[in-house]
């Protein structure tokens, strides 16, 4: 009897603890969300994206990159089981600042991106995407609601090299230029029929506060975090000054 009892007891501990360590795994993600790491890792790493595309001699043409009132930049993008091409991305986006866009590179707000040309490139392997956002009108959208590319901005495939002579009339007249990045391979990519939105979700994780895209980006609302220093002053360092005819 003693022995039966002794067993229940144990088995009653080990069902305890199994469905505390199962609680605990499930709250696991949900911390690491309220805390923010998962966007601090994001900053990082669209940090170390820039700086690998911006440090390649074919990279994104300076002269574009300089008219640019906004940068997307959208890490390892994965297709996912959602139709055929369906994918789901989350990035950072960083504009110069104030009003008029003619200040220094802004705090970042955090973007999310769906769409059926999200993540087909080269395979359907993770791939790193940048979009420059060339036009007021765009960027001043992108901090507002969700805008799908091709309907409500125009947007084209960017041309690549140290200058845009190659770049066709579309691209040109563009609201947006996108590229893309997939296992070394870099070069424009158009992303026709993707959505793009700020992610109010993952801004409130990083900021501990709600807080819109407009608030961080024009009225500088919330302190920088330190991770996004490496993308910062990579585009600094590229493309101090805004020079859109505009400015």
């Amino acid at each position: 009897m003693n022995n039966l009892r002794t067993l229940s007891t144990f088995l009653l501990v080990m069902a305890k603890a199994l469905l505390l360590t199962s609680l605990w795994l499930s709250l696991c993600p949900r911390l690491a969300a309220a805390t923010g790491d998962q966007e601090r890792d994001r900053l990082k790493e669209s940090g170390q994206v820039m700086k690998e595309i911006l440090s390649t001699p074919e990279d994104i043409p300076q002269n574009l990159l300089n008219k640019a009132e906004c940068v997307i930049v959208l890490p390892s993008v994965k297709k996912v089981a959602v139709g055929i091409g369906g994918s789901y991305g989350r990035g950072v986006m960083t504009c110069r600042g104030g009003a008029d866009f003619d200040g220094p590179w802004s705090t970042p707000t955090m973007m999310e991106s769906t769409g059926g040309n999200f993540g087909l490139q080269i395979g359907g392997q993770a791939t790193d995407f940048v979009i420059l956002v060339v036009n007021p009108r765009g960027a001043r959208n992108m901090m507002h609601s969700k805008v799908k590319l091709g309907a409500d901005a125009s947007v084209a495939a960017g041309p690549k090299g140290r200058d845009a002579s190659a770049a066709t009339t579309a691209s040109m007249q563009a609201e947006m230029l996108s590229y893309s990045r997939s296992r070394g391979v870099f070069g424009g990519v158009s992303l026709e029929g993707s959505t793009l939105k700020p992610d109010g979700g993952a801004n409130e994780n990083l900021y501990g506060k709600e807080v819109s895209a407009e608030d961080i980006i024009v009225r500088g609302a919330v302190p920088t975090p330190a991770e996004a220093s490496l993308l910062l002053s990579t585009l600094t360092e590229h493309s101090p000054r805004n020079v859109s005819a505009s400015k």
